[in-house]
Formats: C-alpha cells, structure tokens, sequence
C-alpha cells in the first residue's frame, strides 16, 4: 500500500470528514460575524428617545471626518468614557425631571445611564470620532435591570462604552441582554432582535 493510499478517504468516510469540516467551517464563520451586533428587525426608538435626533443633531447625523487612526480613536473612546463616568455623579430621571425616562445630556446634578452615553457620544464626535460608529443602545443589565450603553463600532467589533465601568468591554462579554440600537446605517432609525453571542 503507499503512502497515499493511507491517507486518502474511503467513500464511507468522505462525507463525514467533509461534513464536519463544514461544521468547524461555520462555527469560525458564526464567530466572526458575532463580533458585531446583528439586528433582524426595525424598532421605534425608546419612549425617552423619540425626539432625540431634533434636539442633539449629532446624535443621529453629521459630517463625515476624516477618519484618525484605530489607535488614536481607541485612545479617545477610553479617555472620554473615563473621564464622563468620573465627573457626571448619578442621578435618576424621575428626581430630576419627574419622568422616569427622559433622554438629555446630564445637568449640573448629574444623569442617568443614557445621559452619560449621550455625553459621551457628543464628545467623541466632537473630536473627530465618525458618528456612524457611535449607537446609542438599550439593554438588561446583569441584573436584568432596563440600561442605556454607547456602542462604539470599531474595526474589529462592537465595544460598549458604560457608566458602570472604566472598562471598554466587547458586547458578547457584557452578559447583557440587547434590546435596542441605533441603526448603524441609518441613527434616526433603531433597529432590535439582535443574536446573543
């Protein structure tokens, strides 16, 4: 027998091996293509974010920039989250404004999740961050408590930018439950039924 007789498939075997190599194929592809949020349906934005696109144009629209280096924008997503999760102090809607939920940049008492992922978002556009890479989100916390995030599509996959933590985190590690998101391709829109990684 030679040597290549001993490694070629037997009809029998063939299309198991090949079966199973398209198994492993489509996990990697799967995984891939987790990396980003993938929605599957339109969704009206959340009740407190209605009118959001008229009072914060650069929350929904904008100037195309010229973009800056991965890394350099990394730097400013980690700078800017830092820096607004230090200096806005927690405040609840419904203390401030007697509604429970209330879109707006933080006041001079401070905000509430999707305040800081307001904040935050405007700021990074200001320095020169693509606004098209920045979606405001719904979510379940870990606790399963309603939780707003900034999602910073870079190009490697989607990142959460969170008044819970310092940490930029990859939204498959977040344990989060996603149920709403800007439209990446169009931020007036929103867009929801996301696969969970």
């Amino acid at each position: 027998m030679s040597i290549t007789s001993k490694f070629s498939l037997s009809g029998a075997r063939r299309p198991l091996l090949l079966g199973a190599f398209g198994l492993l194929m489509s996990a990697a592809t799967a995984t891939a293509s987790n990396t980003f949020l993938l929605a599957s349906i339109d969704m009206p934005p959340p009740n407190g974010a209605q009118n959001i696109c008229a009072k914060y144009s650069w929350a929904c629209a904008g100037q195309a920039t010229p973009s800056i280096s991965a890394n350099a924008e990394m730097a400013l997503i980690k700078r800017v989250n830092a820096i607004v999760n230090a200096t806005v102090k927690p405040a609840a809607d419904r203390r401030q404004y007697s509604k429970g939920d209330y879109w707006s940049l933080p006041s001079a008492s401070g905000g509430d999740c999707e305040d800081f992922a307001l904040l935050k978002k405007r700021e990074l556009v200001r320095l020169g961050v693509d606004h098209r890479k920045l979606l405001l989100a719904t979510v379940l916390d870990r606790k399963r408590v309603p939780h707003a995030v900034l999602v910073y599509r870079s190009d490697k996959g989607d990142l959460l930018l969170d008044n819970l933590t310092d940490e930029i985190r990859d939204w498959r590690t977040s344990r989060y439950i996603f149920l709403r998101m800007q439209n990446p391709d169009n931020p007036r829109n929103w867009v929801g039924g996301f696969q969970q990684g």
